[in-house]
């Protein structure tokens, strides 16, 4: 329906957790060094990455109180042409509004910079609205409390020029975008590493204020023994 592919690109330990300790276990390095290589295998022009990611390393932090808006920005998309022409693309979901951005790119090592596009729901101030086009980060409406994962995706397509994107993380993105059918593929990295916390997020999250839904059977694509004695693990879901 969206015009696009979307995979679901995570790596994790061998007992589901995407996020700990483990990241820093000599035995994962040859993992994370496959992980990173193979999100050129799927070519995507944009990542989506969960509010918590974002503040894991992608966001300034959150934003403090903002100036009052002086005339109070109407809700809806907004695209900063020059960040659109970049083709290459990071999508911050952020239903509320609430994450810190110190540019409209996003530059980190070993990775193309980036134009951020935040994905927002009817909760977003003005205020917020107003800092994201002073910083230049494009922004389109999602949903009134909860996003709304298919149509976020075309309007990827349609405002962005979009055809393939990448979902990878949190558990609760991941989730949403399974359950509603919305993924074409799941690419997964298994770390030979076991994390017994009980504080970590897992590769799929069911959130509380999400409607609950059945498990997702899938079929198995694809498997391959990597350096390291890690796994990759390619997944369609069930028709």
């Amino acid at each position: 329906m969206s015009g696009m592919f979307v995979v679901c690109h995570m790596l994790a330990s061998l007992d589901g957790k995407i996020d700990g300790a483990f990241f820093g276990a000599k035995e994962a390095a040859p993992a994370l060094k496959a992980y990173g290589d193979l999100r050129g295998f799927y070519g995507c022009q944009a990542t989506l990455y969960g509010t918590t990611t974002m503040l894991g390393g992608y966001a300034d932090g959150r934003v403090n109180s903002l100036p009052a808006a002086g005339n109070p920005l109407p809700k809806e998309d907004w695209v900063n042409v020059k960040g659109r022409d970049m083709g290459n693309f990071i999508v911050s979901v952020d239903p509320k509004g609430e994450l810190a951005f110190s540019s409209h790119i996003s530059e980190r090592k070993g990775r193309k910079p980036a134009h951020i596009i935040e994905a927002l729901t009817e909760q977003a101030s003005p205020e917020y609205l107003a800092y994201l086009r002073e910083k230049g980060v494009s922004y389109v409406f999602a949903g009134q409390e909860v996003l709304d994962c298919g149509l976020l995706l075309k309007k990827l397509h349609s405002l962005f020029g979009i055809e393939r994107l990448m979902v990878a993380g949190g558990g609760v993105m991941n989730w949403s975008f399974l359950s509603e059918g919305l993924l074409d593929e799941i690419s997964l990295v298994v770390v030979p590493v076991a994390d017994g916390s009980n504080t970590a997020v897992s590769i799929f999250e069911q959130a509380p204020f999400l409607k609950s839904h059945s498990p997702v059977g899938l079929a198995l694509k694809e498997s391959k023994v990597l350096d390291g004695d890690a796994l990759w693990l390619r997944y369609v879901p069930k028709k």
